[in-house]
Parts: C-alpha cells; sequence; structure tokens
C-alpha cells in the first residue's frame, strides 16, 4: 500500500568529507507517465559537484498511484 525507502546505490572514499550535495528527481502516475530526470549526472549538476563520494536513492510510493523516485548525490 505504502512504499518509502532511502537505499545506497555507491559509495566511495570518505563520505562524511562530502561538501555539497545535490538532487534530481522523477514522479511517476499509475506506473503509466513518469515525467522527470533523475540521473547521477543533473543531481551533480544541481549540486555544483564534480567528484562523487556516495550516491543515495529515495523512492516513495503510495498504492502504485503516485511515485516519487529521487538520487541524492554527495561530493565536492
Amino acid at each position: 500500500l505504502y512504499t518509502k525507502l532511502q537505499l545506497p546505490i555507491d559509495a566511495e572514499g570518505n563520505m562524511s568529507s562530502a561538501s555539497k550535495v545535490g538532487t534530481a528527481e522523477c514522479t511517476s502516475i499509475l506506473g503509466l507517465v513518469a515525467t522527470g530526470d533523475a540521473s547521477i549526472q543533473t543531481a551533480m549538476e544541481n549540486g555544483n559537484i564534480t567528484k562523487i563520494h556516495h550516491v543515495d536513492w529515495d523512492v516513495e510510493n503510495i498504492l502504485g498511484v503516485y511515485g516519487i523516485y529521487k538520487v541524492t548525490v554527495y561530493g565536492e
């Protein structure tokens, strides 16, 4: 009925030294229509990041009707 998860994608280097954060997301309606750009590259650009420390992925889905998918990049 309801899903809310925060999952790791990748980690490199010292995660505590990441000074910048960038996010990118997309949404889905009924699993039929999805819009947005949740790419790592877009999250890097949004956070002005050139070196990645680690990447997380968040998903929230309500009854399979509405979903939000977000990538968060941490780096410098």
